[in-house]
């Protein structure tokens, strides 16, 4: 069996418990995803986008909310090479506005997903994986996508353990 780990995560400003602002010098879905693939092996995938966010947690989530209201799908730098070796996918992404962030659209819309497995992980704020599966299912309906995990973004550190676990029961 195949496995890739791919994923797209946002580093810099988040907000934390109490609504603080907290600068992450790494994103909690890249530490969700590293945890991944430790547990189950395979190949590691970061999604990165042509366009740099805005710095500012706050300006960054009004501009996500435009992507998504508009439908934009915005370009990614690359896709992993030799998509199609890969007989699993774990598809790890932070929740935006209940759903998934417009560049993992980008990434579900640009391969062939027929005949992979996916299990898809986020990490959220609090809202879990909000109607991103039912949008995952929608994008790649010759998938078998399975029902997922949500992590909460700001206990992920303390959670690495369950993260491993969750994503090795997956292949059993």
């Amino acid at each position: 069996m195949n496995v890739l780990t791919a994923y797209f995560s946002m580093k810099g400003e988040t907000i934390a418990p109490g609504l603080k602002v907290v600068n992450l010098e790494k994103g909690h879905t890249a530490a969700s995803a590293e945890a991944v693939q430790e547990a189950v092996g395979g190949d590691l995938f970061e999604m990165e986008t042509v366009k740099t966010y805005r710095k500012d947690h706050f300006e960054m989530i009004r501009e996500a909310k435009e992507e998504l209201d508009a439908g934009d799908r915005p370009l990614l730098k690359a896709l992993p090479e030799d998509f199609e070796k890969y007989d699993v996918v774990f598809l790890g992404y932070p929740n935006w506005y209940n759903t998934l962030p417009a560049p993992l659209m980008t990434f579900l819309e640009s391969l062939d997903w027929k005949g992979k497995t996916v299990f898809p992980f986020n990490t959220s704020g609090g809202g879990g994986l909000g109607n991103s599966v039912d949008v995952i299912r929608k994008l790649c309906p010759e998938a078998d996508v399975k029902d997922g995990m949500g992590f909460e973004g700001h206990e992920i550190e303390e959670r690495l353990e369950e993260v491993k676990a969750w994503a090795e029961n997956c292949l059993k």
